[in-house]
């Protein structure tokens, strides 16, 4: 398939896209609009008050300034493409109640894009549950009172798999289907248990963070219990089976990227809308050396995806695939060599460091990474526990006079112990996705590392990333100028 056929199949097109304001939501609209202005209408999902909120949540940032230079005036007949839709994905009918718009995106809709997630590690069971799983089951619905579907494509995430080792081939989930053998996964038993305990907690107690403490635990232990590394993929993965079972009759393609990155060429280099866990938390923490150690293995691999090669290949699927009824999967992800991210962020500060207000460069030391969790937990143990215990003893005996100083040092050894927990599994990894299928979409395109004219459009070959020249010249950069333009507009808020 040629991007002319990739391009022509969405003319004329309506398509309904929730998680619009996530990365991956913005970076499929945008790009969705300038390669294919003549689509017909993007219906976005958004969790606004009205749509008029919902709208500018979605266009007013610079991510289009591409799309309004290449439009000038007639930008807004682009931006008429969109018609925002205020309501809720983890509500039936998506909250929309029996309104006219909801009418007429029923009858109007060609396909579906499903990349709204709550992606944090450590979230609320219920929140979780409402945002990745049951609410595939709303878009099932949804999806067959839709006359003129053609697709429906599901962003949902490679570590699915737990914590196998190996290549790990391209598999649907089945319902039921737990990661840890001698388990079977019931999900409404799930519902009904997160509902239990959260009926339970409301009687005897009235402590709202009590409840959202039970509930973040609750949701890790299940996870856990069933061979998940935390809340974030078990829920993730049930949404799968929900998708499998309740969409059997409906063509879907499942779209499961690794560690999503900025984007590496499309529409703009280093285009970022929020900081991916493990990674970047890594190099945020380094840059202000707030990050005393951590746990990865400089011998594994992590597995990463910049996000215009994701919105590349959904993009590419959706056509390939359009109106024919089965299920496909496909892993969007690159092997990174642990060591090549390391590396790449030692000589990004040894090129760029900071400086004092003064002009002094300021060095920065090397973070100790351990191999195995164990040796994190004792290193951590003697370095910080030990002296803590200590203090803490000497500020009893003394009055509570480093009361302040205490709890904000214990505040932050129990934030980077579980920031540890979470990460471990992924920053250890010892998996490897196959990503077969995405390889034969790349092959079709027949596009090589060279080519740089209309055909690279959809460029999809991973093994062209130059991980070490991108992740310097590219990510790194663009990873500490969000991080200081967060810092900055925190500060101005609390001013």
């Amino acid at each position: 398939m040629d991007t002319t056929a990739i391009v022509g199949c969405f003319r004329n097109r309506s398509i309904l896209i929730t998680g619009s304001t996530g990365y991956l939501g913005k970076l499929l609209v945008e790009k969705m609009l300038r390669v294919q202005p003549e689509v017909r209408k993007l219906y976005l999902l958004v969790r606004a008050p009205d749509a008029a909120a919902a709208e500018q949540r979605i266009v007013d940032n610079d991510l289009f300034d591409v799309l309004r230079e290449q439009h000038g005036a007639d930008f807004q007949s682009v931006k008429n493409k969109i018609r925002p839709l205020a309501g809720d994905m983890s509500k039936e009918n998506f909250g929309l109640g029996s309104s006219e718009i909801v009418h007429m995106s029923l009858q109007d809709v060609d396909a579906i894009v499903n990349s709204a997630a709550t992606t944090n590690f450590y979230n609320r069971y219920d929140v979780a549950l409402a945002s990745n799983t049951t609410s595939v089951s709303h878009i099932c619905e949804f999806a067959h009172k839709c006359p003129r579907l053609k697709m429906l494509l599901h962003v949902s995430t490679a570590y699915l798999t737990g914590y196998e080792v190996g290549l790990l081939p391209e598999n649907l989930f089945q319902i039921g289907e737990a990661r840890r053998e001698g388990c079977h996964l019931d999900i409404e038993a799930e519902v009904q248990l997160m509902h239990k305990v959260k009926s339970q907690l409301r009687m005897s107690s009235s402590d709202d963070k009590l409840e959202k403490k039970t509930m973040k635990d609750l949701g890790l232990e299940r996870a856990k219990h069933f061979g998940w590394q935390n809340t974030y993929v078990f829920t993730k993965a049930m949404g799968e089976m929900f998708l499998g079972h309740l969409g059997q009759d409906l063509p879907v393609v499942i779209v499961r990227p690794s560690i999503v990155t900025s984007t590496i060429k499309d529409p703009m280099p280093g285009w970022i809308d929020g900081l991916t866990r493990g990674l970047d938390t890594i190099i945020v923490g380094y840059n202000y050396q707030k990050l005393p150690c951590f746990v990865v293995d400089d011998d594994a691999f992590i597995h990463a995806i910049p996000g215009d090669m994701v919105i590349n290949a959904m993009m590419v699927a959706m056509a390939t695939h359009w109106g024919k009824p089965a299920h496909v999967l496909y892993n969007v992800s690159s092997p990174l060599h642990a060591s090549v991210v390391l590396e790449s962020m030692y000589s990004s500060f040894r090129t760029n460091p900071r400086t004092r207000a003064n002009g002094r460069i300021i060095k920065n030391k090397r973070i100790p990474m351990f191999k195995k969790f164990a040796d994190f937990r004792a290193y951590m143990i003697l370095r910080y526990k030990l002296p803590l215990e200590l203090l803490h003893s000497v500020n009893v005996l003394l009055g509570g006079v480093f009361d302040q100083y205490y709890r904000k040092a214990h505040k932050g050894y129990n934030s980077l112990m579980l920031l540890a927990k979470l990460y471990a599994p992924f920053s250890l990894f010892k998996g490897c996705f196959d990503n077969t299928n995405l390889k034969k979409l790349s092959m079709a395109m027949a596009t090589s590392c060279e080519n740089d004219d209309a055909s690279s459009l959809f460029h999809l070959d991973t093994s062209c990333i130059n991980w070490s020249s991108y992740l310097i010249n590219i990510h790194i950069p663009a990873v500490l100028e969000f991080a200081n333009a967060s810092t900055q507009e925190k500060k101005a808020g609390r001013s």
